[in-house]
This record gives structure tokens, C-alpha cells and sequence, in this order.
């Protein structure tokens, strides 16, 4: 396992045990208590943040806005309970397969 790998799924696990804390103790309490499409929400914005930060911004601000987006997509997989072993495998899929051909066998 992957140095970034064990991080991934240190934060799935911590994501998970937060889930069912109390949402005044907890930020992933809180957005769960609020719903999916709260959740969903908060990722688009957090992945708008991150276009603009690749535009305009610091290697700092990319930096923070594209963890901002991995840790907010791992608390939608973990409301909609995907594993994120399910996310990788599916990259695992993918791997040597050229976009182009991998995006025209899903519209077959």
C-alpha cells in the first residue's frame, strides 16, 4: 500500500467513524445530519474553488482546494456507502485505456 493510498483510507475511516458522532462535535456529522444533496452541493462548490484556484491562484490554493474536493468526494462516497476501494478499482479498470476509447464504450 501506497503512502497516499494509507492516507486515503485513514481519511475514509476517520470519515466514517465521524459520520455517527454528534453534528455539534462533528463537520461530517453535520453534512450527513443535512443530506446528500447538501453534500453533493458542497463538493461542486469545492470543485469550483479548485478550477479557480488552477486558474488564478497559488500552488498553495490548488493545493488546498483540490484536498478540499478528495475530502469532500470521500464524505459523498461514504453517505452513498461506495467504498473507496470501489473508486480505485474502477481506476484500476481504466488504467492503460485511452480516455477517448474508455468515454465511447460507455456511450455504446
Amino acid at each position: 500500500m501506497t503512502q497516499s493510498h494509507d492516507t486515503l483510507a485513514r481519511l475514509e475511516r476517520t470519515i466514517a467513524d465521524r459520520r455517527s458522532a454528534a453534528p455539534e462535535h462533528s463537520y461530517v456529522a453535520q453534512l450527513n445530519a443535512r443530506g446528500v444533496p447538501v453534500i453533493a452541493r458542497k463538493l461542486g462548490e469545492e470543485a469550483v474553488e479548485t478550477v479557480v484556484a488552477a486558474l488564478s491562484g497559488s500552488h498553495e490554493e490548488l493545493v488546498g482546494e483540490a484536498a478540499d474536493v478528495i475530502f469532500h468526494l470521500m464524505v459523498l462516497l461514504g453517505a452513498k456507502g461506495v467504498p473507496l476501494a470501489d473508486v480505485l478499482a474502477e481506476l484500476d479498470r481504466r488504467e492503460g485505456v485511452s480516455g477517448i476509447a474508455e468515454k465511447a464504450s460507455r456511450n455504446a
